[in-house]
């Protein structure tokens, strides 16, 4: 007696491999987004525009990768879905 696994079933588990992990990153992009009041993408060109500020760039450093790592999974999922 043997393991029938179907090709729907290996599917969701390769979908289910690639947003596991977004979860945590989605938490940590949202802490960014609430405590600035904005986008990635508005406090990136509100940072420039000012004075430099230590606190916000390393904030900006950290939520950028978060950002950039979200995307990669996030893409790969699209292609995975179609």
């Amino acid at each position: 007696m043997g393991l029938t696994v179907s090709s729907d079933e290996i599917k969701e588990y390769e979908r289910l491999k690639i947003i596991s992990p977004l979860t945590p990153i989605k938490e940590k992009i949202k802490f960014f987004e609430k405590k600035y009041g904005c986008t990635f993408e508005e406090f990136e060109r509100k940072l420039r525009e000012k004075e430099e500020n230590f606190e916000e760039w390393d904030d900006y450093i950290e939520w950028k990768a978060y950002t950039e790592t979200l995307n990669a999974p996030e893409k790969k999922l699209r292609d995975f879905s179609e």
